[in-house]
């Protein structure tokens, strides 16, 4: 019986040598799964029509057992006529060592492998591995993120994706270890990306920006439509992204948003009850702030009634609102509409908001954050805060993911009065019609806005002659649904807007393209009728 069972050892350690004879590629294997990172299957991601933004590939990666390796210095200099880019040093200290497994290079192109098998150098070995791709390079990588080496995600959606532990939506099914087994579904649609993108990049080209960004937002559902922050990067290229002028700007940086503010001010004081569209300020004389005085650009010097201070765009009649409303009430409003604390979202990496501290914030501070200044939010915050105040009232959380309707009625909080939004609405289709955003018009559309134009904080001073020009929109303004943002970086004054660079005259012409453009891609047919708003002769009288 003995010598049976040492036949049959035997006869296994036989078979085994002739299948390590015919596959040696078997030890390199093992060695390599011991070796390199169990990948994670990843879903696709998805714009919201389905189409594909992210997804995996099988590629081809080279590794080498060191043990096998005959001539370490021939192999390099083989190696070297296939890859040009390899740490010489590096591979030369591992192809030296007494290890079984060391990688050589990772996700190769076809043509690269068939090249290394050609040289038919003994000791190296090819594995299949998933590389990420994005089919649609840079038009939506701040929203996407990348993923590195590893199939891991560092950022956007893509790290989203590396905790997403409980399901969010009935329609996305996991497994106990939390794996996504369907596509992610984004709140994007890649064709106002793309408008958004191919504008913001031509007028930054024509103003001589530094950068720029754009958002659109279905203030029903909270849903980011479009996101883009310029200089983006190309996912594909991951390490693009440690370029510091690279940064998402609508979420990981904060800006002061200039006179956009006023929007919020001006809801804040209709919604306390301190003054009516009926009412309104003197703002004939310069208002006293701490040591310094707030005057207006291009004032009227004059009583101005509430919707002449939102057109003329008063910081003085503005200040004095937020004065009457109060300080703490001040504060109250702003922590309601989530503008004092970090905007959570599925993307990582949101900056907190600015501002001063509650023993610091005196009247100095209540007077200047009425128009926008002291006070530094992300500018995906500031549109989420605005479309409380164009959609009856509700503040919504945003999301990067498709929502329903329903879903987002599960998260809204009511922030101001139903009334109070219509009057606002109201007075962002007049600002449009006979204010400073009039150059965002858009035959066939209702279109409301508000410019903000802040001058640029440098080394912890503002800047005389740099400043960020933004522009509140919101469409249709018969029913509200849609908002953008849309901001420069240092716009440069052209003669063609006799020299000016303030908002209204380049972010608010850039927003009129937008819309024009992506209006009809929304659903929104054109309308030549009602173009102009009930209550217009309020103005003519407020004035005599």
């Amino acid at each position: 019986m003995l010598s049976g069972f040492c036949v049959l050892m035997f006869f296994a350690l036989f078979l085994r040598l002739i299948l390590l004879g015919i596959s040696p590629e078997i030890v390199e294997n093992k060695a390599h799964k011991n070796s390199a990172v169990i990948e994670k299957p990843r879903p696709d991601i998805v714009d919201r029509d389905g189409v594909i933004i992210a997804t995996d590939i099988k590629v081809a990666s080279l590794f080498a057992n060191p043990q096998k390796i005959a001539d370490v210095e021939d192999t390099l200099d083989q190696l070297g006529a296939v890859f040009s880019d390899l740490n010489w040093d590096q591979m030369r200290k591992r192809l030296n060592s007494n290890a079984r497994f060391a990688w050589i290079k990772r996700e190769i192109t076809p043509a690269q492998k068939q090249q290394v098998h050609e040289l038919g150098l003994p000791g190296l070995f090819f594995t299949e591995e998933n590389k990420r791709v994005y089919p649609a390079g840079n038009l939506a990588s701040h929203v996407l993120g990348h993923v590195n080496i590893d199939h891991v995600g560092k950022a956007g959606l893509e790290n989203f994706i590396n905790h997403f532990k409980t399901p969010l939506k009935p329609n996305y099914r996991q497994d106990s270890a939390g794996k996504i087994h369907q596509p992610l579904v984004s709140s994007l649609d890649l064709k106002v990306q793309y408008v958004v993108h191919d504008e913001l990049s031509q007028a930054i080209e024509k103003f001589k920006a530094v950068a720029g960004m754009g958002l659109v937002l279905n203030i029903d559902t909270g849903e980011v439509i479009s996101m883009v922050s310029l200089p983006d990067y190309d996912p594909n290229i991951p390490k693009q992204a440690l370029e510091k002028k690279r940064l998402n700007r609508t979420t990981g940086g904060t800006f002061e948003l200039g006179s956009v503010f006023k929007l919020l001010t001006m809801g804040m004081g209709i919604d306390y009850g301190v003054t009516t569209l009926e009412g309104g300020y003197d703002a004939t004389h310069k208002l006293k702030a701490g040591n310094k005085y707030i005057g207006d650009y291009h004032g009227k010097k004059r009583f101005l009634s509430v919707p002449e201070i939102f057109i003329y765009s008063s910081n003085i009649a503005t200040a004095k609102m937020a004065l009457d409303v109060g300080t703490e009430r001040q504060q109250e409003f702003l922590k309601k509409i989530n503008l004092l604390d970090k905007l959570e979202t599925e993307l990582s990496g949101s900056a907190r908001p600015q501002f001063p501290t509650k023993k610091r914030w005196k009247r100095v501070s209540t007077i200047t954050i009425s128009y926008g200044h002291g006070i530094a939010v992300t500018p995906l915050q500031g549109l989420v805060a605005s479309a409380a105040m164009m959609n009856g009232g509700f503040f919504v959380p945003p999301t990067f993911l498709k929502r329903t309707l329903e879903e987002a009625e599960f998260y809204r909080q009511r922030v101001i009065k139903p009334e109070t939004s219509r009057d606002l609405v109201y007075l962002m289709r007049l600002n449009a019609l006979e204010g400073s955003g009039k150059q965002a018009k858009v035959d066939g559309y209702l279109v409301g806005g508000k410019t903000g134009t802040a001058d640029k904080p440098i080394n912890g001073k503002y800047s005389k002659d740099k400043l960020i020009a933004s522009f509140l929109s919101v469409f249709p303004t018969d029913k509200p649904k849609y908002m953008m943002l849309i901001s420069l970086d240092e716009p440069k004054g052209l003669p063609e807007t006799h020299h000016y660079k303030t908002a209204g005259w380049n972010a608010a012409p850039t927003t009129g393209k937008v819309i024009k453009r992506i209006a009809p891609l929304l659903g929104l047919a054109p309308r030549f009728d009602n173009q102009k708003i009930d209550g217009m002769n309020l103005l003519e009288k407020t004035h005599n």
